[in-house]
């Protein structure tokens, strides 16, 4: 597996121990459907959260939450609708980005609650 495949994956699971330690109840991790992936399906009280995660070996080149991009912001949406559509999700959902810098010294964790709002077309 390349060296930024391990670094994904490995975020991810620090993602959900994080989000688990703060009491969210995870639904799914590395969902995948189609063409659609969520990296983190989560419920927080009375919301669905659909986390994007993005870990990053350095910041020397932005923080890592400046990766999504509005492409993928349309395309998390356009998932999100899919899977409340086809599992007919009736809860309030919200977008979150977990922002993860990992090196071999630290790991710095970002939880951007509400990082951004779909577009109403």
């Amino acid at each position: 597996m390349a060296l930024h495949n391990t670094l994904g994956v490995k975020g991810e699971q620090l993602a959900v121990d994080y989000l688990i330690q703060q009491g969210y109840q995870i639904i799914a991790a590395n969902w995948q459907q189609h063409k659609f992936e969520i990296d983190v399906i989560a419920q927080d009280g009375g919301e669905l959260v659909i986390v994007e995660v993005k870990t990053r070996a350095t910041n020397f080149f932005g923080a890592p939450e400046e990766a999504v991009t509005p492409s993928k912001i349309k395309h998390l949406v356009e998932g999100a609708n899919h899977y409340i559509e086809t599992n007919e999700i009736d809860l309030e959902c919200r977008f979150d980005v977990i922002a993860i810098v990992l090196n071999g010294i630290s790991q710095e964790i970002n939880h951007i609650k509400n990082a951004f709002y779909p577009e109403v077309e």
